[in-house]
This record gives C-alpha cells, structure tokens and sequence, in this order.
C-alpha cells in the first residue's frame, strides 16, 4: 500500500468542548513520511506538536497532547477519523488549543476529508505487524488492551460501567474500510455525576445537547435540573424512558461502545505506526489507550532498530569485488566487501562472506575466531565508501578518510561461516565530498553492529 494525503485544504470551524471558545481547523496535505501533526496558528511561530505519544500530558476528558508548553486538548475524534479514513499524511492546524467537538463524533471530520479529496503518494505505507500477543493493564481501573496478530487493523471494545441505565455493551470493527459506516457517528457521552462536577469546575462551556450523549445514572434534584438547563441553554430538561437526558435519540443502541471503540483508534494513533493486528480493548479509556500507544511505540523503534532487511542473495549483485576494486583503493587483505547489492542516491547495501582464511583469525583468538569489531566498523565504511565514490566522475583519482565515528555499538559476534550485510543509509546530503551516514551490520538474521559514521573523499596527489 502506497501512502496518502488530502488532495487540498479544507477549513472546519465549532467551539471546543471544554473552552466553549471558537474553533477553526485546517485539515492540509502533507508530504511523505510526515504523519500527523497539530500546529498552532495563533501562537507565535506557529509551534507543531506531532501527534506522538510521548507528548500526552494527561487524559482526563480526552486526549491531551503538550511539547514546549504549547498544548492541544482532545486530539482523539481527529486523529480517528484520519487513520480511518487510511490518511497517512496531514497537517492539522488550528487557531485554539482545543479542536472544535462538532456533534462529538468524527462525523464531521470524515466528512471534510472526503470533500478534501484523498490523494496517493510514492512512497510505501508503513505497518507494524503484530506477531506476538502484547498487553497492557491498569491494575487500578481494571482496564485492559491487548493486541493479537491478525491479517488486518480490527478492534473490539467491551465497556461495562456498572450502571444499569448503560449496562455491558460490546462493539467490533472488522474492516477499517467500515469506519465511516460503522463507527464515525458515534457521539461523546457522560453520566450525569460527571456532568455535574464539569459543571462545578466550569468545564464543557462548549457542550450542549447536541455533541454529548447523557446518561441519567441518579435521581436529579431541582436544583441540578436547573443549572443543566442554564448549561444547555434550555428552557425545559427531562428524563425519556431510555434514561438519556432530554430527547437525543441514540444511533445505535451500543453508540456508547462505538465510541470507545472510536477514541481507541484515535488514542493509538499516537504510535505513530498503521497497526496490523486485532486490538481487545476491555473497559478502555484514555488512559490505558495511550499507555498502550506509548508501549506500541517503543516495541515498534526497537524492532525497527534490530530489523533485519532481506535481500536475494542468489540475485545477480550490481558490483563484484573486481567492479569493487575498481572504485575503492583497498586491497587484499584489507579489502572486506565482496558484493553491493543496491546503490541509489542516498543508501547502499553491501555484502562480505566471512570464512576462517581471513588474517584476522590468526590472533583474533586462537581457538575462538571471532571478527573484530573495528574491522566490521571498517567493512560497513568501506561499503559508504562506494556510496560517496559514486558521485564523482573519476572514483579510482580519490582516497576514503575516517573523519568520525559515534554511537558504535556491538550487538552480537560473527565468525567463519557467517554472511555481513551491510547497509548505509545518508543522514544528510554530501556536500564536499563528505558522506555523513548510519551504518548497520547484520549476521544471521540479527543486527551485529551498528554506528554513525562520517568519511569524506580526497583526490590523490597528481591527479
């Protein structure tokens, strides 16, 4: 699957629920590889805040996202509605700190997307793949979301208050496709004790009957009833036999579970990966959605860290060590790259099978052959080698030179036997004839070695 963005802008305008203050919201295309972000035009700098999980500060009411004390309240109905509308790319940018709530769902967003237009990108969409059960609990809610392999993002949320006008109600997405349909529409709700203490804290000055779904789960004074009709702007509140405040009618029987299960899908948005994997969420909130998120997101940098890339080692390699030594001024027996497998503008990939004639081994140790780890340093240079040798006209006129080497870190041995890949990656543009690069090293389908590496190329005299 190929990424995607919005095709234009497209301008929303509401009050946010808790500030009551007006809202206008930029839905903007946004390149490759961007993600999600919320950038604050009303403050100086227009300040961004990427929609990560790391910069969740709290979760009472919703999502609250904060970095460098520029903050953005309930992110989560937002953020639903572009991962299921399958947007990869988009810039959301508001003019409050507090996206407008509109009707409480995502109806709306969804809505503004789709007259945005949804455009493909060229570059590939990135998934995490669940091939192990992770689980997270809060131990004093007794909330709790796992994750189970499957072959496509599924959710399933279980929600049981303990109160008999909501009672247990279950609700399942099996498509992400289905989102719009299924999920979308359905609205925010509170109980009546919690309406109360927003009240009292002077909280939702944006809600009123129309973007918030009230269950009645006690008795309402006179008193109460009045301050909820001086809240909501209405002359006359009541009761209906179906225990909701006045006469909103439900979408759904279970629209309660529907958006829980839709604030999950915004919550762990904050990953910051597209999931493939069935997500049971059992009594979910916003605080066990973005624990989760933050556990998801660590599992997903580390496994990108120590992921192996696979390369057809039987295909035909785009240099051999003659085409090799053509480039590179390294000989025998300080030569250690045998293939290079791919070459573009700014990575390279190549090859070198290690077997016991190699010198090293003599003394390295006797009896317990192990590669130095500076000679795999050295392999994974000589492979950026050929990536900055490749930008000149004249490659065999110039020397490779070691100016720096950070962050070097061995992760595992390799000895006779084992096949090196080594992949190079730019870190940023050459400019002089300097390559700045990150550099692995893999064996047996682990990551051996890693480093940050920076060499530039010399002419050699005479030339």
């Amino acid at each position: 699957m190929k990424q995607r963005t919005i095709a234009k802008e497209v301008t929303l305008t509401g009050v946010g629920l808790h500030t009551g203050e007006k809202v206008t919201m930029k839905f903007v295309p946004a390149p490759e590889n961007h993600g999600y972000a919320f950038k604050r035009v009303d403050l100086e700098g227009e300040p961004i805040i990427e929609a990560n999980a790391n910069f969740v500060i709290n979760t009472q009411r919703g999502t609250n996202l904060e970095k460098r004390g520029v903050k953005i309240q309930t992110s989560e109905h937002v953020l639903a509605a572009l991962v299921g509308m399958e947007i990869d790319n988009v810039m959301i940018e508001l003019d409050s700190p507090e996206p407008p709530i509109m009707d409480g769902s995502s109806k709306y967003f969804v809505e503004a997307l789709e007259k945005a237009g949804i455009v493909e990108q060229g570059a590939e969409r990135e998934e995490y793949v669940v091939k192990d059960v992770i689980t997270y609990k809060d131990e004093a809610s007794g909330s709790d979301i796992t994750v189970i392999p499957s072959d496509e993002y599924q959710v399933t949320t279980m929600v049981d208050f303990g109160t008999k006008v909501l009672g247990t109600q279950n609700a399942t997405l099996e498509h992400i496709s289905d989102f719009k349909t299924e999920i979308a529409e359905a609205r925010t709700f509170s109980f009546l004790h919690e309406l109360e203490m927003l009240l009292e804290n002077g909280l939702i000055k944006g809600g009123d009957l129309n973007n918030a779904i009230v269950y009645v789960d006690k008795e309402i004074s006179e008193s109460t009833m009045k301050k909820l009709e001086k809240a909501f702007k209405k002359e006359k509140l009541s009761v209906k036999p179906n225990g909701i405040l006045d006469n909103l009618t439900l979408h759904q029987p279970n629209e309660a579970a529907r958006h829980k299960l839709l604030d999950v899908i915004g919550d762990l948005a904050l990953a910051g990966t597209r999931i493939r994997g069935k997500v049971i969420a059992n009594k979910p909130g916003h605080y066990v959605n973005t624990q989760f998120a933050k556990k998801l997101s660590k599992i997903i940098k580390l496994e990108k860290r120590n992921k192996v890339p696979k390369y057809d080692l039987d295909k035909e390699p785009l240099m051999d060590v003659t085409k090799i030594m053509q480039m590179l001024p390294h000989r025998p027996p300080f030569l250690l790259v045998d293939k290079i497998l791919e070459l573009s503008d700014s990575h390279v990939v190549g090859l070198k099978n290690i077997t016991m004639n190699e010198p090293f081994f003599v003394g390295h140790f006797p009896g317990a052959p192990v590669m130095p780890g500076v000679l795999q340093v050295e392999a994974m240079a000589q492979t950026g080698g050929i990536l900055v040798l490749s930008t000149v006209p004249d490659p065999e006129n110039y020397l490779t030179f070691f100016m720096k080497i950070d962050n070097v870190k061995f992760k595992q041995q390799v000895g006779p036997g084992d096949t090196l890949i080594f992949k190079c990656d730019l870190i940023s543009p050459i400019r002089r004839g300097i390559c700045h690069m990150q550099a692995y090293a893999y064996a047996n389908g682990k990551l051996a070695s890693e480093a940050e590496l920076m060499a530039q190329i010399v002419k050699t005299k005479g030339n």
